[in-house]
């Protein structure tokens, strides 16, 4: 069965990308474990940088709220230099392990994975399917957007880096939870007035039905996707669903 998006008077499609545009595998079996493995070199490497900086800021604030709500965390020691990046160390694995949606984690992150896309470690990996629903989409006119928890560079890194090239400039846009929560409705009035588009002529595809459910009550049209190696979803019965981007 195809699912048109003619029908659907539709003007943007915003992508979800861990199980919607990438495999979950790529994020939980490369990408993951790269940014762990590689976690303490890139901070030793970059003590001096404004990066290291911004790391650090981000984890502090977030290491505060921690013990403001009394949360368990590990110890915090910006005493000496070695003793702050060992504390970032701590605590980012900390939040790994927790697998939290973690702002300052996800700059981290997403900072490594950019050494390792620049130093030809890493390349994105989209389905097959993907590159040419976007140049379909693209040539219908639609406006493209990515939403995903991961920071707005990782996800730039990787789709410019693709088997298939660089697939950025098809995107008008690449958010993360800066826009805020992915299961919040105003994420994605936010991200519809950013994209200047009618939440209603909108698309937004995800695994999660979740976030599905906050989109479509932010007024947004929404599709389940359905890859091999998705979760089993609650609710999944609700949504219209698709196995591949070639039926729409």
């Amino acid at each position: 069965m195809t699912l048109p998006l003619a029908e659907r008077r539709l003007d943007a499609v915003l992508l979800d990308i861990e199980g919607t545009t990438t495999p979950i595998a790529f994020v939980h079996d490369v990408l993951f474990p790269f940014a762990r493995t590689h976690l303490a070199d890139w901070l030793d490497a970059r003590t001096a940088s404004a990066e290291f900086n911004a790391v650090f800021e981000q984890l502090a604030a977030e290491y505060a709220a921690d013990r403001a709500r009394g949360t368990a965390v590990p110890a915090w020691d910006t005493s000496t230099l070695t003793a702050t990046r060992a504390s970032i160390v701590r605590y980012a694995v900390a939040l790994m392990d927790e697998d939290r949606k973690s702002p300052g984690l996800k700059l981290l992150q997403g900072l490594i994975w950019e050494s390792g896309y620049q130093a030809g470690e890493l390349r994105g990996q989209v389905f097959a399917d993907v590159p040419p629903a976007l140049h379909r989409w693209r040539a219908a006119g639609l406006r493209l957007a990515i939403y995903s928890s991961g920071s707005e560079l990782a996800q730039r890194r990787l789709f410019e880096s693709t088997p298939n090239g660089d697939l950025t400039p098809l995107f008008d846009g690449f958010f993360d939870t800066a826009v805020g929560g992915k299961k919040e409705l105003e994420s994605y009035r936010r991200i519809v007035e950013r994209l200047r588009v009618a939440p209603e002529r909108t698309l937004f595809i995800s695994d999660v039905t979740a976030e599905l459910e906050a989109a479509k009550s932010a007024g947004l049209q929404v599709m389940l996707s359905l890859r091999d190696g998705n979760a089993v979803q609650p609710h999944a019965e609700n949504y219209e669903r698709v196995l591949s981007f070639d039926r729409l």
